[in-house]
């Protein structure tokens, strides 16, 4: 059994798609980050930056005492290096869903990030910020877009590359991105967005629709940490 400590984001969402497609038995714990949970002391010992999501594994396939992991890019890699599923045994098209893995991880994912900061949560429109971010996310996309030529996939078959970077894309209206700017993205969001085991792990975020953030009151929990928060 897999327990996930689980909110509704697109590193949230990451986990959920990838346990949905490979079969795993997962419980969700919910971690309300506009109510604070990810400060609560038992959630620190597995998920010490304060962030979701993060994972326990209660059966490691070495056995022994459960496993925790934390970082997105981190628990994927894990549950595939666990099951043997969506990662290929083959160095060369392995170290292809890797460096796709990271370029996610390190690019699509801080940038969409700050996109949404600087559009929808900052008290104050920065004009520089905001096309800063905006412009920097339509730049990851056309390469994403440029990667798909001739793919169906992020690096040939579905793997955690395309796990990783899809929930980023869901929010592209909110990053003022137009997927028809993007057709072999579009054709490849589509694709990923019809398959049953995303159907499925979107549908798990229903049922914490009612706690969605209301950021005016979460603001200072989201937003204005510091060195003191971690030290207090």
């Amino acid at each position: 059994m897999i327990e996930l400590y689980y909110w509704t984001t697109p590193n949230g969402h990451k986990i959920t798609m990838f346990l949905e497609e490979a079969g795993l038995p997962y419980r969700i714990v919910p971690v309300n980050i506009g109510s604070g949970d990810q400060f609560k002391p038992d959630f620190l010992k597995i998920a010490p930056n304060n962030r979701i999501p993060a994972i326990v594994d209660h059966e490691p396939a070495v056995g022994g005492e459960p496993i925790s992991v934390f970082e997105s890019g981190a628990i994927l890699l894990y549950l595939a290096e666990k099951t043997g599923k969506l990662i290929p045994s083959d160095l060369r098209d392995r170290v292809e869903v890797l460096q796709w893995l990271f370029w996610q991880m390190g690019g699509l994912g801080p940038m969409a990030g700050q996109n949404h900061h600087f559009n929808r949560y900052a008290p104050e429109k920065i004009p520089y910020a905001v096309d800063r971010y905006v412009n920097e996310t339509a730049r990851l996309y056309a390469v994403l877009d440029q990667r798909l030529i001739n793919r169906e996939f992020i690096a040939g078959e579905y793997s955690i590359a395309d796990i990783a970077a899809y929930p980023w894309i869901v929010p592209y209206e909110t990053q003022g991105q137009n997927l028809a700017e993007f057709p072999n993205l579009k054709r490849w969001f589509e694709t990923i967005q019809a398959r049953p085991a995303t159907v499925r792990a979107y549908e798990q975020a229903e049922a914490f629709k009612e706690q969605q953030l209301d950021i005016e009151k979460s603001r200072s929990l989201l937003f204005n940490q510091s060195a003191k928060t971690v030290q207090r």
